[in-house]
């Protein structure tokens, strides 16, 4: 399908080979849309379907050079990649420019300057040289400074720089085993199944019917509580393990209320245990009694008060073909599904941009790597290459969005939606920001009668791909999103199960009334990390939703904690939640 009408591109882009091929023809839109959609080997900038490039030409010594910008997509600003190439050189030389302020400054080729970028800003213009008299020294310099976002033209532009990303010991030893072993999958899932399963199993302190703590003092526009059935109306629980400051001490809480953060608006904390829940209309079947009683941690994030970006993580997800897609969907001649095998000359770096730190809110972990990331049984397995999992930063597309997968959508103007995505919903791809698939749908929601059912697949252990063991015990330490509409405001809900199958998640999230509902990673507190930054008297205070996910942070040598995601790159994608409004 052709999506909507994007803007026309003055130059085709960076070829297959690294040369420039130039066009001015109306049809360019047109041709990049069949690009886009061949199943062809290509390159990552070859897969982006509204990017738009001009080039100049410039001497170096005594010949002339070609230097081209694409803005990679022009809807959404952000990235752009800038190529310097010379007659005699195998290809040209690349640089993954980064645009801090997307909504007010644009950038292109410099007229006055032939060797440099004309960035304008509010009916300003200033001329950044990045390779003064044919020279890349700018440019050289940003690159050797090894940093992952390196500051050009005064801080108003980023080079981003290829960086290593952090393993954890548990990372490394998997990845060892998947990359290196044979039969090494089946090691880790071994592993995974006779160690990891309940290993996070997390019950609550003493549970009490005599004085339960008072009901948390209803705070405008907060979220919608879960109804609890009358035998746990009045109980109350101690999460013993919860690292976020909700003010009550050591001191329980009620299930299924919502606890403001401390010091912090739009950000609360819920604990549930599915077995609270009072169940009505359609549900998830039966669920065992460990995951029943399991404690589960909820937190709500207003989306009135906060935006939603993500990252790719300098390793995960890969672009290749998953290891679960089956031999008969696979295209030999390709990489990967989408014809790409590398992201480069693109850079991802896996940490959140210098500007963008001082109004970051809360972090948590991304979705599933590429290795898990696609079906190897049921419809799915077979359509689409195996159906592999989608996911867009910045507008610029790493891997397509496939039909039949649960979808987070952060727009241009920051709206965030969820849905199952539709081959009809490439139309929305030139204006997404953001887009992260992750299997199919915890939760879908019925416009017509208004009420939410758990997803088709969700008691499906290999259609659904929830992974767990061969034997399908989906039983897991698990996180999953979803989306609550109160009528007076919307909030995005992180939830964080000890231990649960899919079909206690989706109950869960039924009951706090969310409209769709998707999963994200499990198996480990890595895995399912989230952070929130609070801001107190000049200072940031890092706390974790669980205690012992700050093993995944760094110590300074002064004790001092450097948090993942914001100080250090990290292999694995994940999402960052910024302040609409500066320090709240």
């Amino acid at each position: 399908m052709k999506p909507a009408p994007f803007a026309i591109a003055t130059l085709a882009a960076l070829g297959g080979g690294g040369l420039l091929a130039v066009a001015s023809s109306s049809d360019t839109p047109a041709l990049q849309w069949k690009e886009y959609e061949a199943d062809v080997p290509k390159t990552i900038v070859e897969l982006q379907p509204f990017r738009r490039a001009a080039s100049v030409e410039f001497q170096l010594s005594g010949d002339w050079g070609t230097a081209t910008l694409i803005n990679l997509n022009p809807q959404i600003n952000a990235w752009f990649l800038l190529t310097l190439w010379s007659p005699g050189a195998p290809k040209a030389i690349a640089y993954h420019l980064e645009n801090p302020q997307p909504k007010t400054q644009t950038l292109a080729l410099s007229e006055a300057h032939p060797y440099g970028i004309t960035l304008s800003d509010g009916g300003r213009d200033v001329e950044c040289e990045l390779w003064p008299a044919g020279q890349p020294a700018a440019l050289q310099q940003a690159q050797r400074s090894e940093l992952p976002y390196a500051p050009l033209c005064e801080d108003r532009l980023y080079l981003r720089n290829r960086v290593s990303g952090t393993y954890t010991h548990l990372e490394r030893v998997t990845n060892f085993l998947r990359d290196h072993v044979w039969g090494g999958e089946q090691i880790v899932g071994f592993v995974k199944e006779e160690f990891f399963r309940d290993a996070f199993l997390e019950k609550g302190g003493a549970v009490t019917a005599a004085r339960p703590p008072a009901t948390p003092d209803a705070a405008p526009n907060a979220p919608r509580p879960a109804p609890i059935s009358e035998a746990f109306a009045a109980m109350s629980v101690v999460p013993e393990h919860l690292g976020i400051d909700i003010g009550q001490g050591a001191g329980g809480v009620l299930l299924g209320k919502w606890y403001p953060v401390r010091d912090t608006a739009g950000i609360f904390v819920s604990v549930m245990q599915p077995q609270a829940i009072t169940v009505s209309g359609p549900h998830a079947g039966y669920i065992d009694s460990v995951e029943a009683a399991a404690l589960d941690y909820m937190v709500a994030l207003d989306l009135g008060e906060y935006d939603l970006g993500f990252a790719l993580g300098t390793d995960h997800p890969r672009v290749g073909w998953s290891e679960r897609a089956l031999e008969s969907v696979r295209n030999p001649a390709l990489a990967g599904p989408d014809g790409i095998g590398s992201v480069a000359p693109l850079v991802v770096n896996g940490m959140v941009s210098p500007p963008t730190v001082q109004t970051v809110a809360a972090t948590f972990a991304g979705g599933f790597k590429r290795e898990h990331g696609a079906f190897r049984y049921g419809p799915l397995a077979q359509q689409n290459h195996g159906t592999h999992y989608g996911f867009i930063e910045q507008g610029v597309v790493f891997s397509k969005l496939q039909p039949g997968l649960a979808t987070l959508i952060v727009d241009e103007q920051g709206a965030v939606r969820m849905k199952t995505w539709t081959s009809a919903d490439d139309a929305l791809l030139p204006h997404i920001k953001f887009a992260r698939q992750n299997g199919v749908p915890l939760i879908e929601y019925d416009e017509k009668t208004g009420a939410s059912f758990p997803g088709a697949l969700v008691d499906s252990w290999g259609p659904g791909n929830w992974s767990g063991s061969s034997d399908e015990r989906l039983r897991t330490l698990r996180a999953g999103l979803c989306l609550q509409d109160t009528g007076t405001a919307r909030f995005l809900i992180y939830g964080w199960f000890s231990t649960a199958t899919p079909r206690a998640m989706a109950r869960v999230f039924q009951a706090y009334g969310c409209r769709y509902a998707m999963h994200l990673d499990m198996n480990a507190l890595e895995h399912t990390y989230f952070a929130a930054y609070i801001r107190k008297n000049g200072q940031i205070l890092v706390q974790h939703l669980v205690e012992g996910m700050a093993e995944v942070d760094r110590k300074g040598g002064g004790g001092e904690l450097a948090p993942r995601f914001l100080s250090f790159p990290d292999d694995r994608d994940f999402f960052y939640v910024t302040r609409r409004h500066g320090d709240r």
